[in-house]
C-alpha cells in the first residue's frame, strides 16, 4: 500500500469513526464542537489522543480538531461529496460569480500554514452550515489539511478548481 493511500485511509477511518461516535454520544458531540477553539479545545484532547494524534504538534492536531468540530456541529450522518471550494460557491445565490464567495475563497487561498487554514475554516463551516444543506467531503478536506504544509500550492489549486468548475445546479439537498 502506498504512503498516500495509507494516509487517505487514516483520514477516512477518522471521519467515519467520528461520525459514528457523534451519532451515539451527545457528550462527545459537545466536546468536539469546541475542538477548533483554542480556549476550549482541551476538551477534545482525550478523543484526539485516543486516535493517536500528537497533541503537542499543532500542524498534526489542528486538522483533526477542525474536522471533528465541523462534523459535530453539522450533525453529519455520513461523509459527503462536496469539496470546500464548491461549498463556498454554493453558499451564494450567484455561486462562483458572487463577490462575497470570491473573497472567502481568496482568504482561504492566501493562507500559508495549516494553522491559518484551520482558523479560516472555522467561520466557513458556520457559513456553510447556515446557508444551504451541503454534505462536505470531510475525508478529502482532512487529507488536504494533513498535507497542506507539504504541497500547499497543489491543494490551493484543487480548492480553486473546485470553486470555479461547478455550476449551481450541482446543489445537494439533504
Amino acid at each position: 500500500m502506498s504512503s498516500e493511500a495509507h494516509q487517505s485511509d487514516k483520514s477516512e477511518r477518522f471521519v467515519e469513526f467520528t461520525i459514528r461516535q457523534c451519532l451515539a454520544d451527545k457528550g462527545l458531540v459537545a466536546a468536539l464542537k469546541r475542538a477548533d477553539n483554542p480556549a476550549t479545545e482541551f476538551q477534545s484532547w482525550a478523543y484526539l489522543a485516543g486516535f493517536s494524534i500528537a497533541l503537542d504538534n499543532d500542524k498534526k492536531r489542528l486538522p483533526y480538531a477542525a474536522i471533528a468540530a465541523a462534523i459535530a456541529r453539522a450533525g453529519s450522518e455520513r461523509n459527503g461529496r462536496t469539496g470546500i471550494g464548491r461549498a463556498i460557491a454554493l453558499c451564494y445565490e450567484e455561486g462562483n460569480n458572487s463577490d462575497q464567495a470570491r473573497i472567502k475563497l481568496r482568504r482561504l487561498l492566501c493562507c500559508d500554514t495549516v494553522e491559518d487554514v484551520c482558523g479560516i475554516l472555522r467561520p466557513l463551516f458556520g457559513l456553510i452550515d447556515s446557508r444551504v444543506a451541503i454534505s462536505l467531503d470531510y475525508v478529502r478536506l482532512l487529507s488536504n489539511l494533513r498535507y497542506f504544509e507539504t504541497d500547499s500550492q497543489a491543494i490551493k489549486r484543487q480548492w480553486a478548481q473546485d470553486f470555479y468548475n461547478h455550476a449551481m445546479e450541482d446543489r445537494e439537498v439533504l
